[in-house]
């Protein structure tokens, strides 16, 4: 159960949140501004690229990088393929995850390794392979750790991973909210230079902007009633969300918080993209997850008998709708099965804006169902 009175508790958010995961999250901006910085200085801005490479493959473990790859694949996908390589393994730890090149991948292909912890010796082998096959390698990693080490001598393009403003996060920050913006954001200058995206120096300090802007919005200070992280968190308590999305580049978002959801939130989730996501969950829609049991059965136990499951609709817009949309269908199948609905849709901005916009409200919310249920903070 969620407790709402600590939602309006800074006090005690802040003393439940032992892994600074609400620091976190409100550090996104200052984190884009450091990698900005960081790949300036790695000499992103200077590259000359010859052509847009025939296909992007991109490495990396955890969700962080797993969200990476998804956004990348959506901004670049319609000018290049862009590929994630799955690793394979044992387990799911540094020293045993691999990563290998298909066998097609050549001189005229661009590797991407993301990474917020750099000590895995499976993402070295593969730079090394790429190195060999004659790929144009970047990472993005901490600094001093071996891959970034590997991929420097090996002449590929290195990127110090933008840290924690504060030290004593630092550990929690690798897998908090922020840490997809230190990996994200040098490799969308990068591709700027690529002329994949559109992601300028002065796009990229907007997006920091509206970053922070978002996190005023959501902050602790914020009374829930006013806050929509907060509001979102407390509509989600007892539910299985339905995340819907509608417009292609809000389907990353909505697969990102599925991912929060459960790795930071210990909460399952289901996250599609209109108009298909609605044939797919019609079924869920019925029975137990529609009616969350009789609250008016007058014989239930209502001390012993927890409260039943509800499905509740989430919709996630990109951008204000404009010809056709399948919103209207959505929330009529929603409400036509007793199903609650939260929506959310960012303000006007580029493509990158409105993301980072529903991708902050969606990672704050996150961190607050995990807060006030007890989860994994």
């Amino acid at each position: 159960m969620l407790d709402d009175s600590l939602l309006d508790t800074p006090d005690a958010l802040a003393r439940a949140d032992r892994r600074g995961l609400l620091r976190g999250a409100a550090e996104a901006g200052a984190r884009v501004r450091t990698a900005v910085r960081f790949a300036e200085e790695a000499g992103v801005s200077q590259l000359r690229p010859e052509g847009r490479p025939r296909a992007i493959l991109i490495a990396g473990p955890g969700a962080a990088s797993v969200c990476v790859a998804d956004l990348i694949a959506t901004l670049a996908g319609g000018a290049c393929p862009v590929t994630r390589l799955q690793p394979t393994g044992v387990a799911p730890a540094a020293g045993a995850l691999r990563w290998a090149l298909p066998g097609w991948a050549g001189p005229v292909d661009l590797l991407l390794i993301a990474t917020p912890d750099g000590t895995e010796p499976g993402l070295e082998l593969l730079a090394e392979q790429a190195y060999r096959r004659g790929c144009a390698v970047t990472s993005v990693a901490p600094a001093g750790t071996p891959l970034h080490e590997t991929v420097a001598a090996k002449h590929g393009l290195a990127v110090p991973m933008a840290k924690s403003l504060h030290a004593e996060y630092e550990e929690g920050a690798a897998a908090g909210p922020d840490a997809l913006w230190a990996l994200l954001t040098p490799l969308l200058a990068l591709l700027d230079r690529a002329d994949l995206i559109e992601a300028s120096p002065e796009t990229l300090q907007k997006v920091a902007d509206r970053l922070d802007s978002t996190a005023e919005r959501c902050g602790p200070a914020i009374a829930t009633y006013s806050n929509p992280a907060k509001t979102l968190a407390a509509e989600l308590d007892d539910s299985l969300p339905l995340i819907w999305t509608e417009g292609p580049p809000a389907g990353p978002v909505g697969r990102r918080f599925a991912a929060m959801l459960a790795e930071i939130a210990g909460r399952a989730a289901l996250a599609g993209e209109l108009p298909e996501a609605l044939p797919a969950h019609g079924a869920l829609l019925t029975g137990n997850l529609a009616a969350g049991g009789d609250p008016d059965d007058f014989f239930r136990d209502r001390v012993e008998e927890t409260q039943a499951m509800r499905a509740r609709a989430v919709l996630l817009r990109d951008a204000p709708t404009g010809g056709l949309s399948a919103a209207p269908a959505a929330r009529e199948l929603a409400l036509g099965h007793d199903i609650a609905i939260s929506e959310l849709e960012p303000q006007e901005g580029s493509v990158l804006e409105t993301l980072a916009e529903l991708i902050a409200v969606t990672d704050f919310a996150a961190v607050y169902l995990a807060l006030a249920s007890g989860g994994r903070s």
